[in-house]
């Protein structure tokens, strides 16, 4: 894996994930609760990969696809529900697991969707505060990092669409692991160990550079076909 050098751009991102380690801490906050949040971190993250979508869209229009070997040029329309699709399905899987192990909310919810039904009575003070700083956060970043700079300019968007997952992945993999330190009510001990990993990989793994040589392979391949 790809290291990175720490820099100030990523404090915001240190800020925001120790927040919920002091509240969980030094303020009582419920680490179940909190959990929920970095759950639906994950939804965040597919909402500002729509709107980064949709910018380029309304830039380029279309953009190349490839798939088995080969290329065409797809509307960003095409890609903003491919990815809509195919990332909404992961995150329904993803957090019906979480909800299940962990035994947070109902159990007659935990169908494929039934997550979304659950989402506001999951929700208190503290977390929705927590939520809101993350938003700010990816606000921050898509507007210094994606508007500011001119990078839907020259991005593709199956890099865009791609993106997400690197990250996703580790993250909801601990997420799955934490669930299990929730039910049996260890919640506050593994939430300081889950911070630690999610900050190690966020700061550490260069998950851009290893999506975009990805991206690049596939692009290549079907070149050759």
């Amino acid at each position: 894996m790809l290291k990175r050098r720490i820099t100030a751009y990523d404090l915001p991102l240190i800020i925001v994930n120790l927040i919920p380690v002091a509240g969980v801490w030094f303020f009582g906050w419920e680490a179940r609760s909190i959990f929920i949040v970095y759950a639906l971190e994950t939804v965040l993250i597919g909402l500002f990969t729509i709107l980064k979508l949709g910018v380029v869209t309304l830039v380029k229009g279309k953009d190349q696809w490839s798939n088995n070997g080969q290329t065409s040029q797809q509307s960003g329309i095409f890609f903003i529900l491919f990815f809509i699709a195919h990332y909404g399905l992961f995150v329904a899987i993803q957090m019906g697991l979480f909800l299940s192990i962990s035994g947070i909310g109902h159990q007659d919810h935990f169908g494929l969707f039934g997550f979304f039904q659950q989402i506001p009575a999951l929700l208190n003070e503290n977390t929705i505060w927590v939520l809101a700083a993350f938003f700010v956060m990816y606000g921050y970043q898509f507007l210094t990092g994606f508007i500011l700079n001119k990078a839907y300019t020259q991005v593709s968007m199956s890099y865009l669409m791609f993106q997400p997952y690197g990250r996703i992945f580790i993250q909801q993999f601990t997420v799955i692991a934490g669930s299990f330190f929730l039910a049996f009510g260890s919640g506050k001990l593994f939430i300081l160990i889950f911070i630690a990993v999610k900050l190690f990989f966020d700061l550490r793994i260069d998950y851009d550079s290893l999506i975009e040589k990805a991206v690049k392979d596939v692009a290549e391949q079907s070149g050759k076909q």
